[in-house]
């Protein structure tokens, strides 16, 4: 009976170590070079500004006008692939990851505040784009946007919003919001699972959704430092009240809105034309909160009208 209770004992503790070792293995952090592999492309490059380096990818005529183009919190600049697809025969478009996000990876100092994201592009874009541009954003990339547009007004020709970030928001304002520890295991581990969840509340549609969007947000997402500086920026994320400086925008601004927009409601955008001095707002409907990923042909032509008007 002893030998038989060793014997069970000893599989029970071979199997539990298989099963620490698989999800060890599963959830790992990937190599940046392994990574940069699989989805760098021709038009990609790395931009050292600040002893920190940037991936940058343009696209289209170097002598048409600019549209500079941010990405959202978690994703990386190929969320405007299909946008940027019908626009860049007639704009150079101009992206790149932020800090802590796809291939341009985790920065040194841990300076991922707002205020800090705001400088650390505008020095980027000192060296890699024109002297006026027009400057798009979603998400977080739209909060990044409209708050480099209000510190460069000198810059800035056109902007176009789409569900950016601005008025307070899901326990954020003055203060950043605590961590749910559910969350911070989330960004940690970007389990499959997790990552396919999390990516269908940003669309009204999840259908349209490709299983290589998913594998590359969440090896985006695995990239050593990454998942840290995710946690980080979340943990540095205020929203005061942007009223004051929104009315400083000098530049004509579209504002896209999902009617369906689970992240940021739709009942922001009202509140951002109310407070920009010289901009339109557009709700589109059956969209959630990234229109230029769930309909690209649509969102495009809203922007190409706005910045050839």
């Amino acid at each position: 009976m002893t030998d038989m209770l060793l014997r069970i004992l000893g599989g029970l503790i071979l199997l539990a170590v298989l099963v620490i070792a698989f999800f060890a293995w599963t959830f790992r952090p990937l190599d940046m070079d392994a990574v940069s592999q699989q989805w760098m492309t021709e038009q990609d490059r790395f931009v050292t500004v600040g002893g920190e380096d940037w991936r940058v990818r343009e696209s289209g005529p170097e002598d048409a006008p600019a549209l500079v183009l941010i990405h959202g919190f978690s994703h990386s600049l190929e969320a405007w692939d299909a946008m940027a697809a019908e626009l860049d025969t007639e704009h150079r478009i101009i992206r790149f990851d932020l800090p802590g996000h796809g291939l341009t990876g985790p920065r040194a100092d841990q300076a991922y505040s707002v205020t800090d994201t705001v400088t650390q592009v505008s020095a980027l874009l000192d060296v890699i784009a024109p002297e006026s541009f027009a400057i798009g954003g979603n998400s977080l990339g739209g909060l990044v946007a409209w708050r480099y547009a209000v510190e460069h007004p000198d810059r800035v020709d056109h902007m176009i919003l789409i569900d950016p970030g601005g008025y307070p928001n899901l326990g954020v304002g003055d203060e950043p919001a605590p961590l749910p520890d559910a969350m911070r295991a989330y960004l940690t581990l970007a389990p499959e699972a997790g990552v396919a969840y999390a990516t269908s509340a940003l669309y009204a549609d999840p259908s349209r959704i490709t299983p290589e969007q998913l594998e590359r947000i969440r090896a985006m997402m695995r990239v050593e430092g990454n998942a840290q500086a995710l946690i980080e920026r979340i943990e540095q994320f205020t929203l005061p009240d942007p009223n004051p400086d929104l009315a400083r925008i000098a530049a004509p601004t579209l504002i896209v809105w999902g009617s369906n927009d689970a992240m940021i409601p739709a009942t922001h955008g009202p509140r951002f034309d109310a407070a920009i001095p010289n901009s339109r707002l557009v709700l589109m409907q059956n969209t959630g909160h990234v229109p230029m990923e769930e309909w690209p042909v649509e969102t495009a032509e809203l922007v190409r009208d706005f910045l050839n008007d």
